[in-house]
């Protein structure tokens, strides 16, 4: 039971995003790494970061401007990322 906490606590901790951090100029940026066992592109990932960016600035009735978008695939013994900078337009 014990093994089953710990595997679950990584799987969350291995997954959670950074939230949207507010960056200088009006931009933000949110970050989240994948639980993506293998090799290949966060897809599912940067899904869930544009979701996130989407929901922020809906809610102050503006659309997402792209400003970067950093995408490392996972490898051996390391996890897929994304980083995304934005803007609210």
């Amino acid at each position: 039971m014990k093994y089953l906490l710990v595997l679950a606590a990584i799987a969350t901790l291995s997954c959670s995003s950074t939230g949207v951090v507010p960056m200088d100029g009006g931009t933000y940026m949110i970050a989240k790494r994948s639980a993506q066992a293998g090799f290949g592109p966060p897809n599912g990932v940067k899904a869930d970061v544009y979701r996130e960016a989407n929901d922020f600035c809906t809610k102050q009735q503006k659309v997402v401007e792209t400003i970067n978008l950093e995408m490392t695939d996972s490898g051996f013994a390391r996890p897929g990322r994304v980083s995304l900078q934005l803007r609210c337009k």
